[in-house]
């Protein structure tokens, strides 16, 4: 009988390069991976945009990205004598049907939905990949690797060495794009010190498209393949602490928790496949639970709501800020008073912005008496 990931006392015999790679690619589709390649570990082509971008201001208050500015461009400062980087990709998506499509498609009376981007649809991929990286990181300790291993909380560039190791190409979006996946797929990185056979990138096939630019509802995307993280829906809605920019507001629409507009508008997309990974199915508090309903939520049952979600990671003042500015954009007056029960909330960043909201639909009723 084949070892298995789990058989991890016996030492591995020795084997060339070839034979160990092709043994790791097993063992990885057999944990669900829906792709391993292998980049050499050297510094990530776009270090210098990289490092632009940062004095630029774009990267907005990720000041864990300044942090770690010199090992994301030296992976030798991550794990002194890597020589290669293991890809990894897993396919989280879940069909085509969205919230927003599921609602639009009820009666009117029918309460508004936020939409949520599809990766927090289900469980946290952080620690359904991070619990498969650390089995196959047993399995690379048999034949004498040590290994750094990362699941988009390190100080990687993940997607120069993905686009390196041929996972896929960059997109104008900025977001990886692969012929079968589309960008549909979560990353992870495991840095070795075991010399392995590297792949070939692909080339990029985007060709004159940009539909992913003229798709970002904040202009968030100025240029192909050049991002400005303080406009962009994901960042106001996940990692934006404060107060969102009163500008900015309208143009979140419904959105509570990150934005997919520019991966949608993606032609590769066309191929994408359901995922084989049922704990990235949707769960009835992501895909199908009222907005109003939400601002009830106490610390607690936010807690037991998202528990092992990564929606938990922005807490219940971050979750109903977003949930405010959604309904100050999509809300009736039906949901006037979930927000006044809001806007006293001791939070005073909820409060603010639930009264925001309250604002914005009775402005809305005094232009259209009809929907009171």
């Amino acid at each position: 009988m084949s070892a298995g990931p789990a058989d991890l006392k016996t030492p591995a015999p020795a084997i060339s390069g070839a034979e160990l790679k092709a043994q790791l690619g097993a063992v990885a589709r057999e944990l669900g991976f829906d792709a391993c390649r292998i980049a050499r570990c050297a510094p990530p082509l776009h270090a210098d945009q990289f490092r632009n971008w940062l004095s630029e201001g774009a990267a907005g208050e990720m000041a864990y990205m300044e942090r770690g500015e010199e090992k994301r461009c030296d992976p030798q400062k991550i794990l002194p004598g890597a020589r290669s980087v293991i890809v990894l990709a897993l396919n989280y998506w879940q069909g085509a049907t969205t919230a927003r499509e599921h609602a639009a498609d009820t009666a009117a009376s029918t309460p508004a939905i936020g939409r949520i981007a599809r990766y927090a649809w289900g469980d946290d991929y952080h620690d359904v990949i991070s619990a498969k990286l650390e089995r196959l990181d047993c399995f690379l300790r048999k034949f004498g690797g040590t290994q750094k291993r990362y699941v988009d909380t390190g100080p990687v560039l993940e997607r120069d060495h993905a686009a390196a190791a041929g996972i896929g190409w960059h997109g104008k979006s900025t977001m990886l794009i692969d012929t079968s996946l589309g960008t549909w797929f979560f990353l992870a990185e495991i840095l070795t010190t075991l010399e392995l056979p590297t792949d070939a990138p692909v080339r990029d096939r985007c060709g004159t498209c940009q539909r992913c630019i003229t798709a970002c509802p904040t202009g968030a995307i100025t240029a192909a393949h050049q991002l400005d993280a303080r406009k962009c829906i994901s960042y106001l809605t996940i990692e934006h602490k404060g107060s969102i920019p009163l500008e900015l507001r309208p143009l979140i629409g419904d959105r509570i928790f990150g934005c997919d507009d520019c991966l949608d508008a993606c032609p590769w997309n066309r191929f994408a496949k359901r995922s084989r990974e049922t704990a990235f199915a949707a769960r009835a508090s992501t895909t199908g639970m009222a907005l109003r309903d939400y601002l009830r939520l106490t610390d607690e049952q936010f807690r037991q709501l998202f528990r092992a979600s990564p929606i938990k990671r922005i807490k219940r003042r971050g979750f109903l800020r977003n949930v405010c500015v959604a309904l100050g954009n999509v809300g009736t007056v039906e949901d006037l008073p979930a927000l006044r029960h809001a806007a006293a909330d001791p939070d005073a960043l909820i409060a603010e912005h639930a009264s925001w909201a309250i604002v914005e639909i009775e402005a809305k009723m005094r232009r259209r008496p009809e929907i009171s």
